[in-house]
């Protein structure tokens, strides 16, 4: 009986598989229709394991030795989306709509972008007032923690010792639109619509000017910095993209003028391998750049149906890049195939959205999140297989664009 019951197991996950592969190469109807005759639950994402499997398996009728020579850019399970090995990866992160608020700060306008520091422990948000702050994680998790008959008999000097908010930065005269911390240096870099980059060094409690800035020709609405820390990403509201040396503030562009976007860049973001860069714009399409070069090796024109592209962000391996657009849609691209492997709908919005909104993974890239401006709660799905998960309500007034 149990030998029996093992066998039907593992016939359900080999059809799970069949369609998976079927959806990968294209075959949507067909794995539609094998999907309902086998009524495979929950829904089978596309994947390119089967194709793995069975190269696998060759190798080792061949030679018992064929595995240890099959070699690939894997990552380690747990770390990620990987479509190409995983189709029924265990969700390992609590579900969203249990996510919690630990503490609340505000500026003296709305808040338009923020950034979290690579390790987890400081984060920065930047406003429509131009101030900019940068926030303790661990002090706002113990504020949280806190009743208030404790809050209540802190003494004044308590508060200040405790208080989440370590820096606060003026040096822009207008909205701050994008941050980001170096990597090795203790440094926070954000673009404005005074069309200046600025470099804060924060580890000095006294800081409230930039000690280093780049004056733009238009206003900053993005930018990215490298791995390494010596490269930055600046996307503004000129079309053409630019590359500086953070060490020589020295500015490069691709050299050839076609390769640039026609309208206003709205983000751009280096892999976590460093090797390339997208840009996205309201001209509707999305480019991937070589790191390197410093030229376009991609073009997905039309993204989101011609409608304005208004994030773009790689997984945590490099493979895929998540986009949001005007049209209300999440959209997974994997780079290659060149192509839209999934796409997140019904999030409730109908229509052109009205603000920008940015998608994004949660922390272990099992979920896919988004904003809709409409219900000002928190879309989610399952990254994988674009199941629709319960709403997070975020208990705002008006819309919510950003997330990190």
């Amino acid at each position: 009986m149990g030998d029996s019951n093992l066998e039907i197991k593992d016939r359900e996950g080999l059809y799970r598989l069949i369609i998976s592969q079927l959806f990968y190469d294209g075959y949507q109807a067909i794995a539609v229709n094998l999907s309902n005759g086998v009524k495979a639950h929950p829904a089978c994402p596309p994947s390119d394991k089967l194709l793995h499997v069975v190269r696998m398996g060759l190798h080792v009728m061949e030679d018992q030795s064929g595995l240890q020579n099959i070699k690939g850019d894997t990552v380690a399970p747990g770390t990620g989306i990987d479509l190409e090995f995983e189709t029924d990866a265990p969700t390992i992160s609590p579900d969203v709509s249990l996510y919690e608020t630990c503490y609340v700060t505000a500026h003296k306008g709305p808040c338009r972008t923020g950034a979290f520091h690579q390790s987890g422990k400081l984060v920065a948000t930047g406003s429509d007032d131009a101030s900019i702050k940068i926030l303790d994680v661990d002090r706002m998790l113990a504020k949280s923690a806190l009743s208030p008959e404790v809050l209540a008999q802190e003494t004044t000097q308590q508060i200040m010792e405790n208080h989440p908010v370590i820096r606060t930065l003026y040096d822009h005269t207008d909205e701050v639109t994008s941050l980001a911390f170096h990597p090795t240096y203790s440094v926070l870099i954000s673009g404005s619509r005074d069309y200046s980059v600025k470099f804060f060094e924060y580890s000095k409690s006294s800081v409230k000017k930039a000690c280093k800035s780049i004056q733009e020709a238009a206003e900053v609405r993005t930018l990215s910095v490298h791995a390494s820390g010596d490269f930055l990403l600046v996307g503004t509201q000129h079309p053409t993209l630019r590359l500086y040396d953070i060490n020589t503030f020295q500015c490069f562009v691709a050299s050839d003028p076609s390769q640039q976007h026609t309208g206003v860049i709205t983000a751009v973001n280096w892999s976590p391998n460093a090797n390339l860069y997208v840009s996205a714009s309201k001209d509707g399409d999305l480019k991937v750049w070589d790191g390197v070069s410093n030229k376009c090796i991609n073009t997905f024109r039309k993204a989101h149906e011609g409608h304005e592209v208004c994030s773009a962000v790689f997984s945590r391996n490099s493979k895929y890049i998540l986009t949001s657009g005007k049209d209300s849609l999440v959209k997974l691209w994997e780079l290659s195939t060149a192509r839209c492997l999934i796409a997140y709908t019904g999030a409730g919005t109908t229509g052109k959205q009205e603000h920008r909104s940015q998608a994004v993974f949660n922390h272990t890239e099992d979920y896919v999140l988004f904003p809709d401006e409409k219900t000002t709660s928190l879309c989610c799905w399952d990254s994988r297989n674009a199941d629709r998960q319960r709403l997070l309500s975020l208990g705002e007034f008006c819309a919510v664009c950003w997330g990190s």
